[in-house]
Formats: structure tokens, C-alpha cells, sequence
């Protein structure tokens, strides 16, 4: 049996005074505008003992899975849902006579149901992303993009019920409708698309993450990956400006990643010193008396026996020892000192190594201080620096 609220608010109204026409006319009416203020005061109330309940607990206990809570709304709006529901329930008991709005405000009300429903389902994926990246060993994997694709889908789904509860059609009648514009939409989502193939293509196979060192040809990108979304992979510049960049260009054409460098023992040092090939010459006795002497690395140069070394040779045997010595040089990598093919400008050295510091600042430091000593000891050896001159 359904109770009629409408006839007691018109046996109400006519009891204070109200002509019954007007009685009729509003009676219905008013008994839906008190239960929507009665929704909004159970909301509140609700939003007060969960809500801020947990908020000072929060404050006196701090949880992870507290704060993320709050942080989404995923509580806020998953409370509001039940007025919603309780509306939609008791409604029949307001439009008893008034079906036309009785069946209006139904639509209402579940659309606003399906809203916060959406809402509340979005706040779980976000949430579910926070957890996910705190943890360190995610950060090679990042799943935003796949999070907002799952947000596109809960909208794209929520829409399509709206729509259907509007129309009075059925969600699958819809989407049997929107098959025959899958090309449009194709269309109309294809960079969303690519995008996000792009995405699990490069979480997948391990070529970007957050914090990476990347560089892309013919742009300007040249920096830190700051954030990678469904459609962007935003890269702050070292002089830093910001490029984004769609994922499925990185995919599609080459770029660079540093990431190899930051995590190995060393970033590579790949120089020359080209000398004056008209100083090269056999060491006598005497000039590897003289290296002995004035340089301490070389003080127990032996040549090879039956060797008669240059002095371009023993330097480069100095380099060698020179940098053996240096802490900031890691040995255990690759470190070597050879002579390229000659060329109208000199005598080109090879000077390859790794320095331990990778850092931008430090790095440029340690080479240009290994090199200015390098280019310092050449005369020592009785050898010129190239220098061209008109």
C-alpha cells in the first residue's frame, strides 16, 4: 500500500487556511521540495559523522589510506549517493496523482545518482594511482595513462546510461547505435588512442619513466620527464622551459634516454688533444731520464724491451696513470687512450673515460679541470699543441 504524503499535505494546507484549488496545484510539489531538503540535511549530517570523522581521526592517528581518502573525496562522494537512492524511493509516495512528474523527477534523481557514482569510481582509480606510485619500484611503470583511460571509459559509460534514462531507451539499443559511428569516433579519439597504445607500449618495454633524461629529435625537448598523462609526456628543458610531447612519437620515431648513464657507474668523457705532428720524435736515454724525473707518475716508466717509445707514447702512457689516479675516475669502466687517424689539423688523442659524478654541474667541472691539466703537461713531453693560425 502506498502512502499518499500528497493528500495529507493537501488535507494540510486546506487545514491552515489554503483554498483547496491551490492545495491541489502545489500540494505534490511541495512534499518533493521538503524531501530534497530533507536529502540535503541527511547528506550533511552524513558528510559531518563520516566525513569529519575520519578527519579528526586522521589527525590524532595519520593513515596513508586516510589521507588518500580525503584527498579524492572518495568518501564525500560515495555518501551522496544514499540521498539520492532514499529520493528516488520515497518519490511515489509525493506524485501519487502526478505521474508525469513524478516520472521527470525520477530521471532527475537517478542522473544525479549516476553522476556521483561516476565521481565516486573515478576517486578510487585516482587513489589506486596514488598507491601505486608512492612505491619506488613502480616509478619504471607509470599508469596515469591508463588510469585516464579508465576515467574516459566510466564517463563515456555514465553518459551513455544518462542518455538512455533521458530518452527512455535501452544503454545497449545506444551503443548498438554508436557502432555505426565507430568510425567517426576513431576519428574524433584518434590521437586519445594512439596515445594510449603508445602508453602500454612504452610501459611495457621498459622505455620511460618519470625522472628520465630524455632527448627528442627535431624538438626542443631536451630534459627531465616531469609527468607522462594519456595524451602528453611533459619534459622540463634544463633551461627550464616545459615541451610535451604525444606519446606515440616516441614510439614512432627515435629518441634518446639517459637512464642507462644515471644508473651505471659513470657518465662517459669522449674528448681529443690533437698535437702538432712536427713535434713527434724518439725519446733518447735522456728525455725518459728527464720525464722520470720532473713527472712522479712516470717514475717507474720502463719501456718494453727493445722499444724505443715516442714522446706522443709516453704522454699517453701519462694520461693513462693520470687517470688512474684520480678518484673521481671510475676505472672499473672503460677507460682508454689511443691515437686517431692523422689529420690536416694534427695528431688527434683519444682521451675516453667515465667520471663517477654524473650530476650536469659536477661533471663539467671534472673534465674541464682534467683537461686543462692535460693540455698543460703536453710541452713537458717535448710536444706542441696544434693551433691553427691564417
Amino acid at each position: 500500500m502506498t502512502i499518499d504524503l500528497g493528500k495529507w499535505m493537501n488535507d494540510l494546507l486546506v487545514g491552515w487556511g489554503v483554498s483547496p484549488k491551490i492545495a491541489n496545484m502545489f500540494d505534490e510539489t511541495i512534499i518533493a521540495v521538503l524531501m530534497v531538503f530533507v536529502a540535503i540535511i541527511l547528506d550533511f549530517i552524513f558528510r559531518w559523522i563520516f566525513v569529519g570523522g575520519l578527519k579528526r581521526y586522521d589527525k590524532h592517528h595519520p593513515k596513508r589510506w586516510i589521507e588518500l581518502l580525503l584527498k579524492h573525496k572518495v568518501l564525500k562522494h560515495f555518501i551522496r549517493i544514499i540521498p539520492g537512492i532514499l529520493v528516488y524511493i520515497f518519490l511515489p509516495m509525493a506524485f501519487v496523482h502526478g505521474h508525469l512528474l513524478l516520472k521527470l523527477s525520477q530521471k532527475i534523481c537517478a542522473v544525479y545518482i549516476i553522476l556521483m557514482a561516476a565521481l565516486t569510481i573515478t576517486s578510487v582509480l585516482l587513489m589506486f594511482l596514488d598507491v601505486y606510485e608512492s612505491r619506488s619500484s613502480n616509478k619504471r611503470r607509470p599508469l596515469k595513462g591508463l588510469v585516464q583511460v579508465c576515467e574516459v571509459i566510466v564517463y563515456f559509460i555514465g553518459a551513455i546510461i544518462v542518455i538512455s534514462i533521458i530518452i527512455d531507451k535501452s544503454p545497449a539499443g545506444l551503443l548498438t547505435g554508436l557502432g555505426a559511428s565507430a568510425a567517426i569516433l576513431m576519428l574524433v579519439f584518434k590521437d586519445s588512442i594512439l596515445s594510449f597504445v603508445a602508453g602500454i607500449q612504452l610501459s611495457a618495454n621498459d622505455m620511460l619513466e618519470i625522472g628520465d633524461w630524455i632527448q627528442v629529435p627535431n624538438t626542443d625537448a631536451n630534459g627531465n620527464v616531469e609527468d607522462i598523462t594519456l595524451n602528453t609526456v611533459k619534459v622540463r628543458n634544463f633551461d627550464n622551459t616545459i615541451s610535451t610531447v604525444p606519446p606515440y612519437s616516441l614510439v614512432t620515431n627515435c629518441f634518446k634516454n639517459w637512464r642507462g648513464m644515471s644508473e651505471s657507474g659513470g657518465r662517459r668523457v669522449n674528448k681529443t688533444v690533437i698535437l702538432d705532428v712536427t713535434t713527434l720524435q724518439f725519446c733518447t736515454p735522456e728525455m725518459l731520464d728527464k720525464y722520470r724525473k720532473d713527472i712522479p707518475l712516470l717514475a717507474d716508466y720502463q719501456p718494453d724491451n727493445g722499444v724505443v717509445p715516442t714522446n706522443a707514447q709516453v704522454y699517453r702512457v701519462y694520461i693513462e696513470k693520470y687517470l688512474c689516479s684520480l678518484p673521481v675516475v671510475n676505472t672499473d669502466l672503460d677507460l682508454i687512450i689511443s691515437q686517431l687517424q692523422m689529420t690536416t689539423y694534427g695528431v688527434p688523442i683519444m682521451v675516453y673515460f667515465f667520471s663517477r659524478n654524473k650530476d650536469w654541474k659536477p661533471f663539467e667541472i671534472i673534465q674541464s679541470d682534467i683537461f686543462d691539466h692535460l693540455l698543460a703537461m703536453v710541452p713537458k713531453f717535448d710536444l706542441k699543441l696544434y693551433q691553427y693560425s691564417d
